[in-house]
């Protein structure tokens, strides 16, 4: 196991904020995270009830766990698991049914991106979802839109690429489900965020939040004017409208490694 770290959330408006640690750490994170308005994730849930899965963890476990989030469709697994649009849309379903809320992301390759393909594959992943998912199931879903060619790599799409992106998805959800959907999902952005660049990314319209990764690792504790997701000890959060009337800064973590929807990595979870 690795060292305990630390974090101070700062005082704040009410957000809601969800850390997501390795697998292994779910319930003792659970244990430690006494905060009001802080809860746990999964990192990835299996489609099938309990049942002779050997290394998957069901939906039914996480409730016996108290864990009532869990992230699906991360692009590590889209990439080096070869989960297709239909596996994460049918982890959703379940997921959904079981009572647990989602963070499904979606995003392109750089080829894709650079072949001009970015909505259309975008487009392709909601239309997944849109299929295995009803109406109702909409409002336990936060979209999280990461860039596979920005994640990790110090490289951030730019405000304009994301807006455009974030506001292509409402689109879709407004064409494709209903306005009611459009306005109140919540949409992240995850890719290389960092304490600098947060705040011009948080001034967009449809940039409701963020999916941070290693940048949430780090002792930046500045006001932001957006609530944030935290990948990997990711955060997630709301504002603007119904969708966004709250206000998150940044957690207070001393830097070490990577981890998993809010503060922690592979092998560090989030103490208090």
């Amino acid at each position: 196991m690795g060292r305990k770290q630390t974090a101070s959330l700062p005082p704040c408006a009410p957000a809601e904020v969800v850390i997501a640690p390795p697998s292994l750490y779910l319930q003792l994170a659970q244990s430690e995270l006494t905060k009001a308005g802080v809860a746990v994730s999964a990192q990835n849930v299996y489609d099938k009830p309990n049942g002779a899965y050997t290394g998957e963890i069901s939906v039914a476990q996480l409730k016996d766990s108290d864990i009532h989030w869990t992230i699906l469709g991360h692009s590590e697994r889209r990439t080096l698991l070869g989960e297709t649009d239909a596996v994460v849309a049918s982890k959703t379903k379940v997921a959904i049914d079981g009572g647990l809320s989602v963070v499904w992301c979606c995003g392109e390759s750089l080829e894709e991106r650079e072949g001009g393909n970015t909505i259309a594959v975008i487009e392709r992943q909601l239309s997944a979802l849109a299929a295995a998912v009803s109406g109702a199931d909409w409002a336990k879903i936060v979209i999280a839109y990461e860039p596979i060619w920005a994640i990790g790599t110090g490289k951030v799409a730019t405000v304009q690429q994301a807006q455009e992106v974030h506001a292509a998805i409402r689109k879709w959800l407004r064409a494709n489900v209903s306005d009611a959907v459009a306005d109140a999902t919540r949409i992240l952005y995850g890719g290389s965020v960092n304490g600098k660049n947060c705040k011009d990314l948080a001034k967009e319209e449809d940039i409701d939040g963020f999916l941070v990764g290693g940048a949430s690792l780090k002792p930046e504790c500045r006001p932001c004017p957006k609530p944030c997701l935290i990948d990997q000890t990711e955060k997630l959060t709301n504002n603007q409208s119904s969708r966004r009337h709250h206000q998150l800064q940044p957690v207070s973590v001393p830097a070490k490694e990577k981890g998993k929807f809010g503060v922690g990595s592979s092998r560090d979870f989030l103490g208090r």
